[in-house]
């Protein structure tokens, strides 16, 4: 008889953790269940213990990185105060978002809408940039922000430029602590308005 007791236990977390993992490295249609059951050390029937099948553990994985940004907009410094001190506030907490949710939110950007979930995570990002699209455009009405960027567009830039971190940003990378604020300082001090 086998002895199984050294096998970690799996929860959804860690399961979810390893599967990130594998969609980032051979892509959501890439990935089979029997590439995330050999990834994660368990059979295919242990993973179907914890979800229904991969598109569940996609949803869980953009889920997660969706709910991390929408809850950006409901924060005290968000909902509060100037628009572009609002709108700055958001921007740098995206990045550090992004920064502490990197294989989640890389996965999110990754999405093209070839399945169901990935059509909901792009309707939901979809919101997203709409949200901030009107906390830009209430920051040029205000006077704040340069009149002479559409709205949307300044929105498109602004993340963007918070986006390329998935690109190049590697965990553990000397300085990252200050990515957040080196990107708000970057953007803003082209936006606002002199």
């Amino acid at each position: 008889m086998a002895d199984h007791s050294t096998r970690a236990a799996y929860t959804v977390d860690s399961l979810l953790a390893v599967t990130v993992r594998v969609f980032n490295e051979r892509g959501y249609d890439g990935t089979s269940m029997e590439d995330l059951s050999r990834a994660a050390g368990i059979s295919k029937s242990s993973i179907y213990h914890h979800v229904r099948g991969k598109e569940e553990l996609l949803r869980l994985a953009v889920g997660r990185a969706l709910d991390a940004l929408f809850a950006i907009l409901d924060e005290p410094a968000a909902t509060a105060g100037r628009p572009a001190d609002r709108l700055e506030h958001v921007v740098r907490r995206t990045a550090e978002v992004l920064l502490d949710e990197l294989p989640y939110v890389t996965l999110l950007l990754r999405v093209r809408g070839n399945t169901a979930t990935e059509q909901w995570a792009l309707e939901r990002r979809r919101d997203f940039d709409h949200r901030v699209a009107a906390l830009v455009q209430d920051a040029v009405t205000a006077g704040q922000l340069r009149a002479d960027v559409e709205p949307r567009l300044a929105t498109r830039l602004l993340f963007g430029t918070v986006n390329s971190l998935v690109e190049w940003y590697r965990p553990g990378q000397r300085g990252a602590e200050h990515l957040p604020d080196a990107v708000a300082r970057f953007a803003f001090d082209g936006l606002r308005a002199r």
